[in-house]
């Protein structure tokens, strides 16, 4: 995001499995650094359709809002998605 909070670019970090997901900062914010954002928006999804953050959840976007402020990226927000897993026929 630009300094007015505009999105500059999105990209898929890391794909996961059915229940977890290993991310780290340097992956997450490498792309922030590339393009010269101001800040970034988080987000994941939940498989099961519950949204409730997990204490993985709350521990990780902690670590990413203490990485950003060393390098003066602002984390604006981290949202947990549900995913529709129905199938279409």
């Amino acid at each position: 995001m630009d300094v007015k909070n505009k999105i500059m670019h999105d990209e898929v970090i890391s794909i996961g499995t059915l229940d977890r997901n290993i991310v780290h900062p340097r992956d997450v914010f490498h792309p922030a650094v590339k393009t010269f954002s101001a800040g970034i928006i988080l987000a994941h999804n939940h498989p099961s359709g519950d949204t409730t953050p997990s204490e993985e959840d709350i521990a990780i976007t902690k670590r990413m809002v203490e990485t950003g402020k060393v390098m003066g990226i602002d984390i604006i927000d981290h949202r947990n998605m549900k995913t529709n897993n129905r199938r279409q026929k």
